[in-house]
């Protein structure tokens, strides 16, 4: 793969010098009695032009590769630990021939499910108030900044957090605590995107729905909330996408179960902590179930992200 990788960054660099003769040469031939200190500048501008596309094709390059060698292992080592007691059977002990994920993928969804649905509402909420009503005053910036650390905070961070305030309080790890920690997760990601989006829609139709007798409730609930409604759904998508696969929040809160279990006030098993327990295992058994959890979790994501830009784009 290396070799790969080294042969198309030289085949670009050499189809940026090709391209920059034949340019030199396309110039001499429809400027002949051209001003040659004109011709050199010109022929440096087209060089440098060549040498920017061919390093922005090289940085494409760069990241696709890395990016098709993931998915290609993720796909090869996860279709192999693939089986119907993936989804019935639970984890397994060690050697163990006959196991499964059954009780962490039930636990990743519901968590992931709950998060959403407490800090989805609370977002929305929140980033309606930045764009509507708080755009200039002080605590429309407090929350903004507020909002910023919570985006740009390692997610182990939210979990030490939570691990202080939920999980010692109650003396024990459950899998509530794991839900307010993804939900502190979800909250900034659905704020951020919720404000963006409200930002686009044109005065005009606000202006538009006054003129007419609306009230400001009316007018953001029918006009502006309506309008940006595929922008929302879509950071709603992504917010989901991230706290599908996050460990360490989780590691802290919900800890693990190798058992069935449907009380969120106990530990509770999830897909991202089982992979990393099970990754980290000397046993073959173990680790192929972890590379099993890492095909779904990454095809999961995958597919959220296809649907959060192709069926869920503004087409306004």
């Amino acid at each position: 793969m290396t070799a790969v990788f080294w042969g198309v960054l030289g085949g670009l660099f050499v189809a940026g010098l090709l391209v920059a003769k034949r340019w030199w040469a396309q110039l001499l031939a429809t400027s002949p009695k051209a001003n040659k200190a004109h011709l050199k500048k010109h022929f440096q501008r087209k060089l440098i032009n060549a040498a920017a596309l061919a390093l922005s094709l090289s940085a494409m390059a760069f990241g696709l590769f890395w990016l098709a060698w993931i998915l290609i292992e993720t796909i090869l080592l996860g279709l192999g630990g693939l089986s119907w007691a993936i989804f019935t059977e639970m984890t397994p002990a060690p050697m163990e021939e006959v196991g499964g994920l059954a009780n962490a993928i039930y636990g990743s969804v519901v968590m992931v499910a709950l998060a959403t649905f407490v800090g989805t509402p609370i977002g929305v909420m929140a980033g309606i108030y930045l764009a509507e009503y708080g755009q200039k005053n002080l605590l429309a910036q407090t929350v903004r900044f507020v909002n910023d650390i919570l985006l740009s905070a390692p997610s182990i961070v939210i979990g030490l957090f939570v691990y202080t305030v939920v999980v010692l309080p109650m003396r024990g790890s459950s899998g509530y605590a794991g839900v307010v920690a993804l939900s502190l997760i979800v909250i900034p990601v659905v704020l951020r995107t919720t404000e963006n989006m409200l930002a686009l829609v044109p005065n005009g139709l606000r202006e538009a729905a006054y003129a007419l007798g609306a009230p400001k409730w009316k007018v953001i609930s029918s006009i502006t909330l309506k309008a940006a409604r595929s922008g929302v759904i879509t950071g709603v998508l992504l917010a989901v996408a991230r706290i599908a696969g996050e460990t360490a929040p989780l590691i802290f809160t919900a800890l693990s179960n190798q058992f069935w279990t449907t009380n969120l006030a106990k530990p509770m098993a999830s897909l991202p902590v089982t992979i990393f327990k099970f990754a980290m295992s000397p046993y073959e058994n173990w680790q192929q179930l972890a590379w099993a959890g890492v095909f779904l979790i990454t095809m999961s994501v995958l597919m959220l992200n296809i649907l959060a830009r192709v069926f869920f784009r503004n087409k306004n």
